[in-house]
């Protein structure tokens, strides 16, 4: 038997007593210049989060913000990525690789097999500073919103010419997203 029961936010999910299973290379794919994204679960199909594969590309720095109800959890699969997770003495500057913490903390070069945890509140940041495209999966909660944001990003960016910072950064706002530091995208 399958109920469908609505989520906190307004959104329906189903309530079933099966599991879901995405095999490698399933899920919606969506693709920009800056990255790849592979919707594996969505708020549809779990109450807690919604996961993303996310390929990286070189020159890709998504740029330090801050979410104030999120949390997120990033794995690196394949590749390096430069992050950081930490408050740092002063939210200043472009660059948010010359951040320190108060207790010393600095960004880190991450490769396969790390973990980032990042609690609401927390700024956070992920680049790719390598030759080489890396590879993460993302976990987002609570869902839908990054699924939401992605698929307006797309919209935003489908439009063609240079993108309307205007419109990104309203989009930034409604799903949460204080940014830092310039997202930044050197193709």
């Amino acid at each position: 038997m399958t109920a469908h029961v609505d989520a906190p936010d307004g959104a329906a999910f189903t309530e079933s007593p099966e599991g879901l299973v995405v095999p490698k290379g399933h899920g919606r794919t969506l693709r920009t210049a800056a990255q790849e994204v592979t919707f594996k679960v969505t708020g549809e199909h779990s109450r807690v989060s919604s996961s993303f594969e996310v390929v990286v590309p070189p020159g890709f720095d998504v740029g330090a913000h801050v979410h104030a109800r999120s949390e997120e959890l990033f794995y690196v699969l394949e590749g390096e990525l430069d992050v950081l997770a930490f408050e740092p003495r002063v939210r200043s500057g472009d660059d948010w690789r010359h951040w320190e913490s108060p207790t010393g903390r600095r960004a880190v070069r991450a490769g396969p097999g790390t973990v980032l945890v990042v609690p609401p509140g927390c700024p956070h940041a992920f680049a790719n500073r390598s030759g080489e495209p890396a590879r993460m999966f993302f976990q987002a909660s609570p869902p839908p919103d990054h699924e939401r944001y992605f698929e307006e990003l797309v919209g935003i960016l489908a439009a063609g010419g240079p993108p309307d910072h205007t419109a990104i950064a309203e989009l930034r706002a409604r799903y949460d997203i204080e940014q830092l530091t310039p997202l930044r995208h050197d193709a």
